[in-house]
């Protein structure tokens, strides 16, 4: 496939009055599919249609890809955004499961991931813990021992969730507190099973969506935790590299400012610097508000779609690793109480009661490897992006370290106290969440309603990533292919 021209000067209309599948411009490339967002779903999406002889232009806002998977350079030291693990992993000569299903559509390598899992990981609530591994048979013996009476309505929910369908919108919708009510009846059971599938993917306050639920429930306890040792910079690395040698274009610091229509169809795309991109189709991993907004500018969507919420996270450098404080556990989502609470805080910026502890350094790396050369703990707390985004300067700067003490202090409760051993710290809030993805709240996992089928009021403008249904790494991938394959490949 020969590399199209570059399109940033493109001012061509196509052809009026015909479909945008037999659209031709005078000047210039019209793309196949032009895709707004460079992070994990939209890159996935591009090398699917690469593939394919299209031709694509992935435009990203920010200066660099990834979006909420992403990583950084600060002080001499790499980090990574938001990366607590990879979910869905499933052992190398797997055939089943999502990520082997991106590795075939993608046409990788199990080795292009370098995956290392999880040793052991731990849902912690007062007086009473569960562990689980890769494996569903921890977690199943953990319960029969902590709570003998559920073991076998467990099962037959284990079976349950096995069978359900991801695409189905009507079960989808179910109230997840309603259905495990039905299948254990234990209000602490099902507060410890919510509290990781909640942390790690759930846009609703108070409930989760069963489709959520399940989704989450597989991708963590049928499949598990796993980590690349060097981090996100891999997946993106390889992911770029693939998209570039099959003709992809990528387009940094092309923030996209409005859709253009014309006779009801998207035609292309007005950039934030004035030039304009026509292309066949658009595939949209900007969020469902965000992607509305830039459609119809006359009129702002109902807040009400977009989530809530959001989140803050502190990366704490230790002189040691954690293992020798005697915190060897991988992930530890932590609560305070028999009662599991995820809205965001009404009267604080954050709520520390609940969170989210985890060491990258607490994983099965290759022995080639080593172990990472310092230790890291990562803490995340739910935030209000409302009441982050009203501080001024200064004020912001002191609340950072007055939260980063509190929150730290609440999650010492559940794990060794490693706070001598801090060499170095950088945190994030809402609003850095909002200035480098420009998600509306600064919302992790997006619109508590899903679009699952990805379509639009636009008929040839789609959606994919958090806002379509599938979240984490493996899952955004997922949504990038499977929006492809839906709606990109007709032609």
């Amino acid at each position: 496939m020969s590399e199209a021209k570059s399109p940033d000067t493109l001012v061509t209309q196509p052809d009026r009055g015909h479909s945008p599948d037999t659209q031709t411009g005078d000047s210039g490339p019209i793309y196949d599919t032009i895709i707004i967002g460079a992070g994990m779903s939209g890159i996935a999406a591009g090398i699917r249609l690469a593939y394919y002889d299209q031709r694509v232009c992935i435009l990203e806002k920010h200066y660099t890809i990834g979006g909420l998977n992403s990583f950084y350079r600060l002080n001499k030291r790499d980090y990574d955004v938001g990366l607590h693990a990879v979910t869905n992993f499933t052992e190398k000569g797997a055939k089943k499961g999502p990520f082997s299903r991106i590795l075939r559509q993608l046409r990788f390598k199990w080795e292009d991931f370098a995956l290392a899992p999880q040793r052991r990981s731990r849902i912690a609530f007062p007086e009473i813990e569960l562990h689980f591994t890769n494996d569903i048979e921890q977690l199943t013996a953990e319960i029969g021992q902590k709570f003998p009476h559920c073991v076998d309505r467990w099962q037959r929910l284990v079976g349950s969730i096995t069978d359900y369908d991801d695409l189905d919108q009507a079960a989808f919708e179910i109230s997840a507190r309603q259905r495990l009510e039905e299948a254990l009846g234990d209000p602490l059971l099902i507060n410890m099973l919510l509290c990781p599938l909640m942390w790690y993917g759930n846009p609703r306050e108070h409930d989760m969506a069963w489709g959520q639920f399940c989704i989450m429930f597989r991708s963590i306890f049928l499949e598990g935790f796993a980590r690349p040792y060097r981090g996100v910079r891999l997946i993106l690395k390889n992911l770029i590299k693939k998209f570039r040698a099959l003709g992809g274009e990528l387009k940094l610091r092309h923030g996209v400012a409005k859709i253009l229509t014309e006779n009801g169809w998207a035609i292309g795309v007005e950039l934030e610097n004035g030039n304009r991109i026509y292309g066949k189709r658009i595939l949209s991993s900007a969020g469902l508000v965000e992607t509305l907004r830039m459609c119809d500018q006359t009129s702002e969507p109902d807040p009400r779609m977009a989530g809530q919420m959001s989140f803050i996270e502190s990366i704490s450098v230790l002189d040691r690793q954690p293992e020798e404080l005697g915190f060897a556990d991988t992930i530890v989502f932590f609560n305070d109480s028999p009662d599991f609470h995820w809205t965001p805080p009404a009267d604080e910026l954050c709520d520390v009661r609940t969170g989210v502890i985890c060491s990258p350094n607490n994983y099965d790396y290759d022995l080639q490897e080593g172990q990472l050369p310092e230790g890291i703990i990562r803490l995340t707390t739910i935030a209000s992006f409302d009441r982050w985004n009203k501080l001024d300067e200064a004020t912001y700067r002191r609340e950072k370290f007055r939260w980063y003490d509190r929150s730290v202090a609440s999650c010492v409760r559940f794990i060794p106290d490693f706070r001598p051993h801090v060499i170095d710290i950088d945190m994030f809030t809402p609003t850095t969440i909002r200035r480098f993805t420009w998600h509306e709240n600064g919302a992790v996992y997006g619109a508590p309603d899903k679009k699952l089928d990805g379509t639009t009021h636009i008929p040839n403008l789609f959606l994919c990533g958090t806002d379509q249904g599938f979240v984490g790494i493996i899952g955004a991938m997922m949504s990038g292919i499977s929006m492809a394959n839906q709606h990109c490949l007709k032609d």
